[in-house]
């Protein structure tokens, strides 16, 4: 359920202990199959770039195929490989530390975003009641692979669900009591076919 933007007050300004979940499954239908996430943008990995975003969490979690990194992260990959970003995030969740409170959750495939862009999130769920903060992009629309959620309301949201294999994101947003926040300079923009990327690389040699 989304409830719209934050506004309810909470227990304080932090939401307490945060993780990371990098979803980096790297399907790339649209873009020929290519691996979005050890796609080179600005002189790094656009998995790297997600986990620059994350670089304060207690502790990260990549979902996908192993890869060389430029931090330390647990890897893990949903079961069977490629059944979806919904059954890759309860993956993720399992492999987080008993004391995180908070899973900040993210694509691979999100040139822009910033460390700057995770502290909006965690803000704003730190100032509010709801079960989760996410982005919506510039067009208004939602983005759940790019927000901050309160883990146990997680926890318990991925149990309704059930088998999450295969199955749409967004069937997990309806157990959640969701807010918004806009994205004022890009953070949702992805790369998800190839205009996307001839954008974000316009000198990259065909």
């Amino acid at each position: 359920m989304i409830t719209g933007t934050p506004g309810t007050p909470g227990t304080g300004g932090t939401p307490g202990t945060w993780a990371a979940v990098v979803l980096a499954g790297g399907g790339g239908h649209r873009l020929g199959g290519v691996d979005k996430p050890a796609l080179v943008v600005g002189g790094r990995t656009l998995l790297d770039t997600a986990l620059a975003a994350c670089s304060d969490s207690a502790q990260i979690v990549a979902v996908g195929p192993v890869r060389p990194t430029s931090t330390a992260v647990l890897w893990t990959q949903e079961s069977p490989a490629g059944s979806g970003p919904l059954a890759a995030l309860s993956a993720g969740i399992g492999r987080l530390s008993a004391d995180v409170e908070v899973a900040v959750v993210l694509a691979a495939d999100l040139p822009a975003v910033e460390s700057g862009t995770v502290g909006r999130l965690l803000a704003a769920l730190g100032s509010s009641r709801v079960d989760a903060v996410v982005l919506t992009d510039q067009q208004g629309r939602v983005q759940p692979l790019l927000g901050a959620y309160r883990l146990p309301a997680l926890r318990h949201a991925l149990n309704a669900v059930g088998d999450a294999r295969d199955l749409p994101f967004g069937r997990l947003l309806d157990h959640l009591s969701i807010a918004t926040i806009a994205d004022n300079d890009g953070a949702a923009d992805d790369i998800d076919t190839p205009q996307d990327l001839d954008q974000w690389t316009p000198d990259r040699e065909e």
